[in-house]
């Protein structure tokens, strides 16, 4: 994040190379249809016989494409319909299934629910000919039905799928529960806090004795798990903030009913991160260690509009220690630096102010990798050590270059293996418990290690390890305790956004596309699954505060255009988001220092541009 620019081309290149080549299709080699194929209709050579799809899909049984027979399936995703088809079917308790389809198309998913284990899932981008996809699972002690399922992903267009198998015993040939429960009624939302609502609702019956869960939707989000119980709290939301919520009902063979008509309720005032911070947030990095040619800044000396204030950079002892340091700028760098004792007290008047003070950990040249426990534990007594000494309120990840990585095989991001991410992992929530529910923590991570996941996460890359996505474990798994994450849109080669075009740094269309994808969730290559939408409040976006900053400055004008499509749906360019984000945080900026040398071009516009969103 240092102010050279430091443009990684060849590695973008190199990536951009294996996607051309088909990179990131979760496929499988051709093989021998199963024997025990336990699919209704699974070439759909009896049109959709067994097979229900979503109402807006157009679905029907084509001639052509095939990929074996006289037909196959093909669903259009248009608007917020994903094109789902799925079927029900027998199945035995505590038995072993291999499920698999012949798809073709921009996105297609194939997947299995009600498992009572692991729901599996995993998809391919095929357009010009037909891939086949493949996950195994094993059912349950007590599940009698599994549910599998196609769709595609939005305004993806026509998708095709055929010969669908799911090998393995069939069921014992009693009736299949399809039937599901009532709609849950009397949906209320109350209990308003700066960050949480509280829901509850009237039972619903089911003909199979009783309703196993029920499914809670934000903003026609995806569903969280309330429970069997009729009650549910909805935490992590913006303050000030107005909410709309629906439920549902699913027994235990994965029926769910409809959804509920929609309740709104509002948060009271105060902020996300139990209201420490605005509603609206600007991020800076000052250049508290190091000299360049921006010039040094005093911590008195920051300007009133920045809401979180980074100290750049603490950095490690060697790669692998896990010892933390940070030390002032030396006095022959940086010639007007201010004693400790005064750069302590300039952090208590921010504090007092009601800012907040975060040690930022990595950089350009810090990198940090915790290959060992005794490196994941010294990283935490060291960043504590900092924090307690300087009386920091939390911590900023900006770990670059080889710090973080995934070995070959890891490819569940919700479940990684590779060492450096499980170490950081544990470490980040052992400083969260230990500083509690004030404590600040953010990322800063670039596109290449969040946004290419959407292409190459699980082995895309050629070489030892892999890098693109590797942030996606650590936001997942942080993703309760992340107060704002805020990728770095610059300092990147063009990259893919939902509509499967690509979005080059500069523009307004590059920050909305980049933005987009954490707010409405994407599908992560090599069978990771979905990564699921960050609230509204966790996001900004990041960028260079003037051109000699970094590599993809944008203007003040293009900026807020960003700003205005994303948060209020008005501006917006060629590429369209998935919603509007009335909660989005803010912006971040490398750096306070280059905003300064550059006249405070960044933080004077910004800040009264952010306060003027409602």
């Amino acid at each position: 994040m240092r102010s050279s620019p430091r443009l990684r081309f060849p590695r973008l290149l190199a990536a951009l190379a294996v996607l051309a080549a088909g990179a990131g299709v979760a496929s499988v080699p051709a093989q021998a249809q199963a024997a025990a194929n336990i699919v209704t209709n699974p070439g759909f050579e009896s049109g959709l016989a067994g097979w229900t799809c979503s109402a807006g899909s157009g679905a029907q049984a084509v001639s052509s494409p095939v990929h074996g027979g006289a037909a196959a399936l093909q669903a259009t995703a248009a608007g917020a319909d994903l094109a789902r088809c799925e079927q029900k079917i027998s199945v035995k308790p505590s038995s072993s299934y291999t499920l698999s389809a012949w798809v073709r198309g921009g996105y297609v998913f194939l997947g299995a629910t009600g498992t009572g284990t692991t729901d599996v899932s995993t998809w391919a981008s095929s357009s010009s000919a037909y891939t086949q996809l493949s996950r195994t699972f094993t059912t349950g002690a007590s599940t009698t039905s599994v549910t599998v399922h196609l769709n595609s992903w939005y305004g993806q267009g026509a998708y095709q799928a055929d010969d669908i198998v799911l090998d393995g015993p069939p069921g014992d040939g009693g009736p299949v529960d399809t039937e599901p429960p009532t709609v849950p009624g009397g949906l209320t939302v109350g209990g308003a806090t700066a960050s949480s609502l509280a829901l509850s609702w009237t039972a619903s019956t089911d003909n199979s004795g009783s309703v196993a869960r029920y499914e809670v939707s934000r903003d026609n989000g995806a569903p969280a798990d309330a429970g069997a119980g009729t009650s549910y709290t909805a935490t992590g939301l913006a303050a000030k903030t107005g909410y709309g919520f629906r439920v549902r009902a699913c027994d235990a063979a994965g029926n769910c009913s409809a959804y509920s008509s929609s309740v709104s309720g509002t948060t009271k005032e105060g902020g996300g991160n139990d209201g420490q911070l605005p509603k609206r947030v600007l991020v800076g990095y000052l250049h508290a260690s190091f000299a360049n040619g921006s010039g040094y800044l005093r911590m008195r000396d920051v300007p009133a509009e920045w809401d979180i204030i980074n100290l750049a950079f603490g950095e490690p002892t060697s790669v692998t220690s896990g010892d933390i340091r940070f030390r002032q700028c030396p006095v022959a760098e940086c010639a007007n630096v201010e004693p400790e004792a005064e750069f302590i007290a300039g952090i208590r008047e921010k504090q007092a102010a009601g800012k907040k003070v975060l040690i930022s950990i990595g950089g350009q040249n810090g990198q940090v990798q915790l290959t060992s426990a005794a490196a994941r534990d010294k990283f935490v007594e060291s960043v504590a050590a900092i924090i307690d000494k300087y009386g920091l309120d939390g911590l900023d990840i900006d770990f670059e270059g080889h710090s973080l990585y995934f070995n070959r095989g890891d490819t569940d991001f919700k479940n990684p293996t590779t060492p450096v991410i499980v170490n950081l992992i544990s470490a980040l929530k052992t400083l969260k418990a230990r500083y509690g529910a004030k404590f600040v923590l953010t990322m800063a991570p670039e596109t290449f290690f969040v946004q290419l996941g959407y292409q190459f996460y699980g082995g895309g890359q050629t070489g030892a390890d892999n890098r693109a996505g590797s942030y996606l474990p650590v936001i997942y798994a942080m993703r309760d305790a992340l107060t704002l994450l805020h990728v770095q849109d610059y300092n990147s080669g063009p990259i893919t956004g939902l509509d499967n075009q690509y979005h080059t740094m500069g523009t307004h269309d590059f920050h909305v596309a980049m933005t987009d994808m954490l707010l409405a969730g994407f599908p992560v290559a090599g069978g990771g699954g979905m990564f699921p939408a960050l609230r509204q409040d966790q996001v900004a976006f990041g960028l260079p505060a003037a051109q000699y900053a970094g590599n993809g400055y944008t203007t003040v004008a293009e900026v807020q255009k960003a700003v205005d499509c994303l948060a209020r749906g008005t501006n917006c360019g060629p590429y369209r988001p998935r919603g509007v984000y009335p909660g989005l945080r803010g912006l971040m900026t490398w750096s306070i220092n280059w905003d300064k040398y550059n006249n405070f071009e960044f933080s004077k516009n910004h800040r009264r541009h952010l306060d003027s969103l409602p």
